[in-house]
């Protein structure tokens, strides 16, 4: 993976501590977005990490030209900021980052959210999920969100309020007691019907429809 980060003491840190992750590994590091975007387009990793404030292309810009709606071969972005009400954060989402984490996190949940990205899902820290993306909802967009192409069934809404509360399709399937496989089948379709790339629009178009509040 590529970490970015305009601090090198905290580039450092981030290193070590996936580093020590059992199959994580930092291939590259980056004190800026141009040279992070640069890295990751040569080196094509798994995973990025971007914080969101950086010289020269921030965290936002980094990921959309990585992550974007118009990018063809998109690359996981997972955002990591200081701020947990961060409107930089809302933005990343929206440019395509697969999830976001604090700084003080930890290493565990740092872990879960790089492979959760590496593995096509999305890990929002559950503890800041509900308030930033409702509180960033709640400045709607100029067009209302789009809605379903088909309706949704009302295990689909289940999968989608525990979605957008930051679970994992694992915790989805304990909580609701279905397998796994069902969770991604529902999954899957959720992104269909809701014409959306991946479970963090889904979680953002949940709030902006208020099918889920804080």
């Amino acid at each position: 993976m590529v970490v970015a980060d305009d601090q090198e003491i905290a580039r450092t840190g981030l290193r070590m501590i996936l580093d020590a992750q059992p199959g994580i590994e930092v291939v590259a590091e980056a004190g800026d977005g141009l040279r992070a975007v640069e890295l990751a387009r040569r080196l094509r990793p798994d995973v990025c990490l971007f914080d969101i404030r950086m010289p020269r292309c921030d965290g936002i810009e980094a990921t959309r030209r990585l992550a974007g709606p118009d990018v063809a071969d998109p690359i996981a972005v997972v955002v990591i900021t200081t701020f947990d009400l961060d409107e930089y954060v809302y933005a990343a989402l929206r440019a395509g980052a697969r999830g976001f984490l604090l700084k003080d996190a930890g290493p565990d949940l740092l872990a879960q959210a790089v492979r959760a990205a590496a593995g096509g899902e999305a890990l929002i820290a559950p503890s800041i999920t509900a308030r930033l993306l409702a509180a960033f909802a709640g400045s709607r967009p100029a067009a209302p969100p789009a809605q379903p192409v088909e309706a949704l069934t009302d295990r689909e809404e289940q999968i989608l309020a525990t979605v957008a509360r930051g679970r994992t399709n694992s915790e989805i399937a304990d909580e609701l007691h279905i397998s796994l496989s069902t969770v991604k089948s529902h999954v899957a379709s959720l992104m269909t019907k809701l014409g959306v790339r991946n479970r963090v629009e889904i979680a953002i178009w949940a709030y902006e429809t208020n099918r889920v509040r804080p």
